[in-house]
């Protein structure tokens, strides 16, 4: 449904993939198998799963590179096939592997780009080039931290440099989706944690909706929304909070000098418990302050463990794969 705000008309949803397939010539399954959901307007989404989940097959047909089987993808209301043009300036694309020419300058490569793009008309130098254009490149570069950088040589810049190089490309045409496939992939931790720094100022400033595919799970706790393929299929989908709710529950950790005490307690309360070592305490709907004023065995030992987005997401998939 579309809205006004700001004197233009947008989607509420930016995504809307319906339904969707790929079935690549002679598989004998399908790489994705009828996938369904929406991305909201200026909302951080991640696509997560396995190796061959079918993940790289959906962010590929999303961005129009890839042609699906059956099934719709509309981006910002465009159709992603009758109209990939359209959908490719509704879009920015930062892929796992660099796309840049190593022999040009950032800056050079970010003119390249506009070019391409037809944003502005090609001009040999950076000060030729529309007054516009050049107020663009230093925002985007002062928002990233690469003012002096972007005007080097490629092959001179370090890794987080490069991938920030390619997000101000990526952003030069306002994209209102900025798709990341593993950006922080080969990056040391401190560039990935500044890289995401970035990348919150840019959503905050250009509202930007925010796609995106990782193998670090952590990446995806800060997610609104989080999407999990296997085997071609939807297996989850929700907020992380949801998601580990709904798979799995927060549980205490306890131990006394006097286990037997301990143990006839928990047994009395009809408190769900293992014992390895210590004592692993379902709270079965009750929450841990109720657990632990029932009980008056004293304790040596008192930790609450809250499921991580890694515990929820292992157990949805190996339950998709049993």
């Amino acid at each position: 449904m579309a809205r006004q705000a700001h004197g233009f008309s947008y989607v509420a949803n930016v995504i809307e993939v319906r339904d969707l397939v790929k079935r690549y010539r002679k598989a004998e399954k399908n790489a994705v198998d009828g996938v369904s959901f929406e991305v909201r307007s200026g909302e951080f989404f991640a696509l997560l799963g396995p190796n061959g989940a079918g993940k790289t097959t959906t962010i590929s047909i999303l961005t129009t590179t890839l042609t699906p089987t059956s099934g719709s993808v509309l981006i910002d209301g465009r159709d992603a096939v009758a109209d990939a043009a359209g959908v490719r300036r509704q879009v920015g694309i930062i892929f796992q592997k660099p796309s840049l020419d190593m022999n040009l300058s950032g800056e050079e490569n970010v003119r390249f780009h506009a070019m391409l793009y037809g944003l502005y008309p090609y001009r040999p130098f950076f000060r030729l080039m529309p007054r516009l254009y050049r107020e663009q490149v230093r925002e985007l570069a002062g928002v990233l931290g690469l003012e002096k950088e972007i005007f080097k040589p490629v092959k001179t810049l370090s890794g987080g440099m490069k991938r920030k190089l390619e997000i101000i490309r990526g952003l030069m045409h306002r994209p209102r989706v900025l798709f990341l496939d593993e950006p922080t992939a080969g990056l040391d931790a401190a560039s990935r944690r500044n890289l995401w720094n970035y990348l919150r100022e840019v959503r905050e400033k250009y509202e930007t909706t925010i796609f995106l595919t990782t193998h670090y799970l952590e990446e995806a706790e800060e997610a609104d929304r989080i999407c999990i393929l296997d085997q071609g299929k939807v297996v989850s989908l929700g907020t992380p909070a949801e998601i580990k709710a709904d798979l799995v529950e927060e549980y205490l950790i306890l131990d006394s000098e006097d286990r037997p005490a301990l143990r006839s307690e928990l047994q009395s309360l009809q408190l769900g418990f293992t014992e390895q070592g210590q004592f692993q305490v379902q709270l079965n709907g009750h929450s841990a302050q109720e657990v632990i004023r029932s009980l008056d065995t004293p304790l040596t030992v008192l930790k609450t463990h809250s499921p991580s987005l890694e515990d929820a997401y292992l157990k949805i998939v190996g339950t998709a794969m049993e």
